[in-house]
């Protein structure tokens, strides 16, 4: 019976000039990290320009990964500073198409839910999307990474190179700036 190699061995042969251990890291992740990179640029056109330009970069600096962390929050790191430098780059406007995977990328819509209660869930998500969109960069990927990835602060705060008090008021001001960007989703209740 053989094992799976850990993601510091893959990274770790990567390093040692193993041509395929950098490959199987990448999709054994791409889907969490394209999640991440989704969710902080908005566009699927820039989240993968993003996402290439992360991959690039770890692919380049897997020699200077330290062991600190886990490969998982190096990389996550890697993708959000991707993403950081490509949105000061094209300085993302709020009036943005929405990205296709609308409810796939909030978790609204359930496979069981009928017609009417999907396109309800579908039109929430897109206020959300569109909301995020219009809070800072480091606020959105607070919000990410804790309440749509699931994240604990801790966590959180190793993937953004902060404290945890650092990520806990970064979401705490986002939820509140996104509770007022929302307001109008509770004036009809």
């Amino acid at each position: 019976m053989t094992t799976e190699p850990t993601d510091a061995q893959l990274l770790a042969a990567h390093v040692g000039g193993d041509d395929r251990a950098f490959a199987i890291l990448m999709e054994r992740h791409a889907d969490r990290l394209w999640s991440i990179a989704i969710r902080v640029m908005n566009r699927p056109e820039d989240a993968a320009d993003a996402l290439q330009d992360a991959m690039i970069s770890a692919f380049r600096r897997a020699a200077d990964f330290r062991g600190d962390a886990a490969v998982t929050t190096w990389l996550h790191r890697i993708v959000l500073n991707a993403c950081f430098d490509r949105l000061r780059r094209i300085k993302v406007r709020a009036a943005e198409p929405l990205p296709e995977d609308t409810e796939r990328s909030l978790r609204f819509a359930s496979a069981t839910d009928d017609p009417e209660t999907a396109a309800v869930r579908s039109a929430l998500a897109g206020e959300v999307i569109a909301a995020l969109q219009r809070i800072g960069p480091d606020q959105r990927a607070a919000l990410v990474l804790v309440d749509l990835e699931g994240y604990s602060m801790d966590q959180a705060a190793r993937i953004l190179g902060c404290a945890p008090g650092t990520v806990k008021s970064r979401c705490s001001r986002g939820r509140a700036r996104l509770a007022v960007l929302l307001q109008h989703l509770n004036e009809g209740d």
